[in-house]
């Protein structure tokens, strides 16, 4: 890889990891503040604060993967850890990330089947249902690589010491790679059917609108558009998301070639960064805090800036 192109690559991951950091800490903090004030928490509030906390967790372990040189964690015990951490921090914040969406989706789609009636005057059990069947997946996924703990390992350590006698780096498992990307498709298949029906549901909201009220969008339309823009970014996100999953298993795999893993990198970072800064502006309560702080932040500089004597 060209010197350039790797450190043009390095750059973007710094600008990425550092965009989610403060973006998922602004998140917390504001929800946390809310909670305080009011001293109860909405169950949208709730999801936003775990998956923001699951998501600075997810790029803590990423970032300490690396910085700890894959010597240091050549044995089972170190490689056990961070596999667990990473399983663990994954599933959430792609799992909460789900939820919300179907939060969303029973509280602005508008239906009249009898079974999304049901669901959406039970929203708070749906919420807590998908998040128990989360909680079995990763029982489950936890168990498979349990259950093959000898094998991965055994290719990841003959993998760090082949990477010493070779100008290639350490392969990251690919039993470990294989149930990440199995167990994410679920989570992945669902929001893609809610957001799908989510969609349909805004065109039907919009074609309505347009024959019932024709001229200017009432405020209900434009809040619908701005959910389908919020819901294409999403599907965005998540769909770049898996296909580096896919890819770095299929790398791992097949391929095993050192100079496109930090590429796949990139573009992995940037669902946990990229949809923290999406539920920012499409938050109304998140935008106006964060336009608080920017006005803040200005009036600091200014404060700082010297008098003319």
């Amino acid at each position: 890889m060209g010197g350039v192109l790797q450190v043009m690559l390095m750059l973007a991951l710094s600008v990425e990891l550092i965009v989610g950091f403060l973006g998922n800490t602004f998140m917390a903090l504001v929800a946390c503040m809310d909670w305080r004030k009011s001293r109860k928490i909405s169950p949208v509030d709730r999801i936003l604060l775990a998956l923001a906390v699951s998501r600075l967790a997810m790029l803590l372990s990423f970032l300490m993967s690396l910085l700890v040189y894959p010597a240091l964690m050549a044995t089972r015990k170190n490689l056990r850890a961070m596999s667990t951490t990473w399983t663990i921090t994954n599933h959430f914040s792609i799992w909460l990330a789900t939820i919300l969406s179907i939060y969303y989706f029973l509280k602005i789609a508008n239906f009249s089947n009898s079974i999304f009636l049901y669901l959406k005057w039970r929203v708070r059990k749906v919420v807590l249902g998908a998040l128990l069947v989360s909680l079995a997946l990763l029982l489950l996924n936890i168990v498979v690589l349990n259950a093959h703990d000898g094998v991965w390992t055994d290719e990841y350590l003959s993998n760090v010491s082949y990477s010493f006698s070779s100008s290639k780096s350490a392969q990251f498992p690919t039993l470990v790679f294989c149930t990440i990307t199995v167990f994410t498709f679920v989570p992945f298949t669902v929001s893609l059917a809610v957001f799908l029906l989510l969609i349909f549901s805004l065109w039907k909201h919009h074609k309505k609108m347009w024959h019932h009220v024709p001229g200017p969008k009432d405020a209900s339309t434009v809040a619908h558009v701005r959910a389908l823009q919020t819901t294409v970014a999403f599907l965005l996100l998540y769909a770049i998301f898996f296909l580096s999953l896919l890819l770095q298993f299929w790398n791992s795999k097949f391929l095993q070639e050192d100079r496109i893993i930090l590429p796949l990198e990139v573009i992995g970072t940037t669902f946990p960064s990229g949809h923290t800064v999406v539920l920012i502006l499409a938050t109304r309560r998140l935008r106006g805090a964060s336009l608080s702080m920017l006005r803040w932040l200005r009036g600091m500089d200014r404060g700082l800036e010297p008098s003319d004597s």
